[in-house]
């Protein structure tokens, strides 16, 4: 047993459709879950809160370390009505769960028009032959801020 618990995903696809049913966003609904207990969920609040980082998933994460008191999800499992995008997958990366489960595919998504392949192959591409072209300006002078970090007594690795 991989420790699915089919009762989370029903909680996460439940989210995903009350929030299309109330008009407030996307069909996403994420649960997270630590030791068998529920500890944040969270809905799509990107055009209810016009914020575009409002995603489930990245809604989730903040609520949960929150409520423990960390940046990292140690021994919680993330459960989500869709597979998670580009973003989502570098919080969840960040976040460091022990397991992610998602019911629905990216291709899924893309059939009702949240192209996530779009973002895929722009991470591919060289910044500056992105559709959002990304300029390396000033770097010699950001540098000074890795050194301080590096030479910090303060600092928490992450």
């Amino acid at each position: 047993m991989d420790g699915y618990n089919p009762k989370f995903m029903e909680m996460a696809i439940a989210l995903a459709k009350e929030n299309v049913s109330s008009g407030k966003g996307g069909p996403f609904g994420a649960v997270i879950v630590k030791g068998g207990k529920v500890i944040a969920s969270a809905l799509n609040e990107v055009t209810s809160t016009d914020d575009p980082t409002a995603h489930a998933e990245v809604v989730a994460i903040r609520r949960a370390c929150k409520l423990l008191k960390t940046y990292q999800l140690d021994n919680c499992e993330l459960y989500s009505s869709c597979e998670p995008c580009p973003m989502c997958l570098g919080a969840i990366y960040w976040a460091r769960p022990t397991k992610v489960y998602y019911a629905a595919t990216k291709e899924d998504a893309a059939g009702s028009g949240f192209d996530d392949d779009f973002i895929y192959k722009e991470i591919n591409l060289t910044p500056e032959s992105r559709s959002v072209p990304f300029i390396n300006k000033d770097r010699e002078l950001a540098l000074g801020g890795f050194r301080l970090w590096d030479e910090s007594e303060l600092k928490i690795g992450y």
